[in-house]
């Protein structure tokens, strides 16, 4: 038996369509993880399982190599459960070219400070999860779920932005991410969008994030493009 990661292909593949065409030299960051707050058998949470950079034409098929047989992903020896897993990806794109540059100058600093056990890999993979190299959405976390919670939410959100702006919400296992393009705004909104969504209630976290992947797993929740 394999881990399942993709939970809902149709979904999934509607998701990939939707992101942005990625442009000379950027990728897509994907983390696969193992979160304690879902399994009670995971002692330290947000455990790296896996993450990998990818075009948009190889991200359905990238995902799908994730599903090995059950037990290969471990915690100190452990075989972490299916319901622990949680895979999440930047929507805005990273750029590698600029994670080359801040690379070298991590990879100088391991080499300075003699950090001998330093994993060249691991550095580098850290420095593209940094380098954002497009806006192409502003991610508001909504950390709450309620009845008739998503349509209150969706007329929240477009009082602020205006009813033509491009917004994709997202539900969670645990809320909603809400996601802007800034460029899509009406006018009269620019200059107060942004605070009026981060002062709405229930907002956990803003700016550029890592979002639950919408078709796969997250902790026994399948996230859905709404």
């Amino acid at each position: 038996m394999n881990y399942k990661i993709i939970q809902d292909e149709s979904m999934l593949r509607s998701f990939i369509n939707w992101l942005p065409d990625l442009e000379e030299g950027e990728a897509y960051y994907v983390s696969l993880l193992a979160r304690s707050k879902y399994a009670d058998a995971i002692k330290s949470d947000k455990q790296q399982l896996k993450r990998f950079t990818s075009r948009k034409e190889d991200l359905y098929s990238k995902i799908l190599q994730l599903e090995c047989p059950v037990g290969a992903y471990t915690q100190k020896g452990t075989p972490i459960p299916q319901e622990a897993l949680a895979i999440y990806i930047t929507p805005n794109p990273r750029s590698l070219y600029d994670a080359m540059f801040s690379g070298l100058t991590a990879l100088a600093q391991c080499i300075q400070q003699q950090k001998r056990h330093a994993n060249p890999h691991q550095e580098v993979m850290n420095e593209i999860q940094k380098n954002k190299s497009r806006s192409c959405f502003v991610d508001f976390d909504f950390d709450y779920k309620g009845e008739d919670f998503a349509d209150h939410l969706k007329q929240q959100v477009y009082a602020c932005t205006g009813e033509s702006a491009n917004v994709q919400f997202i539900e969670t296992r645990g809320g909603f991410h809400v996601l802007v393009d800034p460029l899509s705004i009406e006018e009269p909104y620019r200059k107060r969008w942004y605070q009026g969504i981060a002062q709405l209630p229930h907002v956990d976290q803003t700016g550029d994030q890592m979002i639950p992947i919408p078709g796969c797993s997250q902790g026994g929740f399948v996230p859905q493009m709404l």
